[in-house]
C-alpha cells in the first residue's frame, strides 16, 4: 500500500475539517457542556451499588459501616448527577429544558435531589423484579444469582432508574442509560415506557419495549419479543402519540412474539404463544397461539426420498 505523503495527509485533514462546517449537527467542538458517556456509566454503577448494597463492591461491606458507605455514595452521586444533568439541560435542542447556565445548575440540583429521594421506592419495586425472576425460573439457584448474573435484572434496573429521570424531564441522559444496558444485554427498553412491579424478562435477548408501551404487574416476557409501533412513517409527527401496546396484569408473552400498535390492548391473564403477530386487542384470559407449521426434511446425497408422518401434540410433522 502506498504511503501518504505529508501534503496528501494535509489535504485529507482539510477535507475532514471542511466537512465539519457542512454538517454541524453531528459535531460538538469547543463545547465544555458536552455530556460524558463514561461518567453516565459510572453514575449507573454507583446507583446499582446503592440499590444492591454489597453485591458489586470490591471492598467488603460491614453492618457498622453501612451508614458511612451510603453517605459517601449519595454525596458523590449528588455531585456527578448535578453536573451531568446540568450539561444535559444546557445542551442545544433539548426542548423545554434548554436554559441558561444559572437556571440549569439550579434545576439540576433540584432534580438530582428529587431523583435520589426516590431510591427507597425504586428498591422496593426492584425487589419484586428479582423475586419474579427467581420464582419464575426453575434454573435459578438463588436470588443472589439473579442479581449478579441475570441480564434481565440489569436491564430492568437501568430502565427503572432512567425512567425516573425521564419523568423529571431530564433530556439525553435517560436514553443514554437504557442504550448502555441495551448494548450489554440485547434488551432494548425505552425509558419512557410504563412498567409495573414483578416484571420477569426471561433470557431477555432481543426484547424491544417501545416508548409508549404500558406494562402491568406480574408480566412475563421471553426473548425476542417486540412491543412496537405499527408504523413510524410519520416520523416526528408521531412524537407524543401512543404508538405502542398496553399489556395488562399477569400476561405471559413467549419468545418471538410481536405486539404492535398504540390501541392494541392485551387483556389480563392472556398467554401469547411464540412467534405470534398481533395488531389487534386480545380479551382477558385468552390463549393466543400460532398453528404449528409444516416441517419438511430432505434426505441427503442420492438416498431415495421417503415420506414419514408423525403426530405429536396435535401437530403434524412431515419428513421427506
Amino acid at each position: 500500500m502506498e504511503k501518504y505523503t505529508e501534503s496528501a495527509i494535509r489535504g485529507l485533514v482539510d477535507a475532514i475539517v471542511d466537512s465539519y462546517e457542512e454538517e454541524p449537527d453531528i459535531i460538538r467542538i469547543g463545547n465544555a457542556d458536552s455530556i460524558d458517556p463514561e461518567q453516565v456509566q459510572a453514575i449507573l454503577d454507583d446507583l446499582r451499588s446503592l440499590i444492591f448494597a454489597g453485591f458489586y463492591d470490591k471492598r467488603k461491606l460491614k453492618p457498622d459501616s453501612v451508614e458511612y458507605y451510603v453517605g459517601e455514595l449519595v454525596e458523590r452521586l449528588l455531585y456527578e448527577l448535578r453536573k451531568q444533568i446540568g450539561k444535559a439541560l444546557k445542551a442545544t435542542g433539548c426542548g423545554a429544558w434548554a436554559v441558561d447556565d444559572t437556571q440549569a445548575e439550579e434545576r439540576a440540583e433540584q432534580i438530582a435531589a428529587e431523583f435520589l429521594s426516590r431510591i427507597p421506592a425504586l428498591r422496593s419495586v426492584l425487589a419484586t423484579d428479582v423475586a419474579a425472576s427467581f420464582e419464575g425460573d426453575p434454573a435459578a439457584f438463588s436470588k443472589d444469582e439473579v442479581v449478579l448474573s441475570y441480564p434481565g435484572i440489569f436491564a430492568i434496573t437501568v430502565f427503572r432508574l432512567a425512567h425516573e429521570l425521564y419523568l423529571l424531564d431530564v433530556p439525553l441522559i435517560p436514553r443514554m442509560m437504557t442504550e448502555y444496558a441495551h448494548g450489554l444485554t440485547g434488551i432494548d427498553i425505552h425509558p419512557g415506557a410504563t412498567i409495573g412491579h414483578h416484571l420477569f424478562l426471561d433470557h431477555g435477548t432481543g426484547i424491544v419495549i417501545g416508548e409508549t408501551s404500558v406494562i402491568g404487574n406480574f408480566v412475563k416476557i421471553y426473548q425476542g419479543v417486540t412491543l412496537g409501533a405499527l408504523s413510524t412513517r410519520g416520523g416526528q409527527l408521531q412524537h407524543g402519540v401512543k404508538r405502542h401496546p398496553t399489556i395488562e396484569d399477569h400476561v405471559t408473552i413467549y419468545s418471538g412474539a410481536s405486539i404492535l400498535g398504540g390501541t392494541t390492548v392485551i387483556g389480563e391473564g392472556v398467554v401469547i404463544g411464540s412467534n405470534a403477530f398481533l395488531t389487534k386487542s386480545v380479551p382477558q384470559r385468552t390463549r393466543v397461539s400460532v398453528k404449528n407449521p409444516e416441517l419438511q426434511y430432505s434426505a441427503s446425497g442420492r438416498e431415495k426420498a421417503r415420506v414419514v408422518e408423525l403426530e405429536q401434540d396435535d401437530a403434524w410433522y412431515y419428513v421427506i
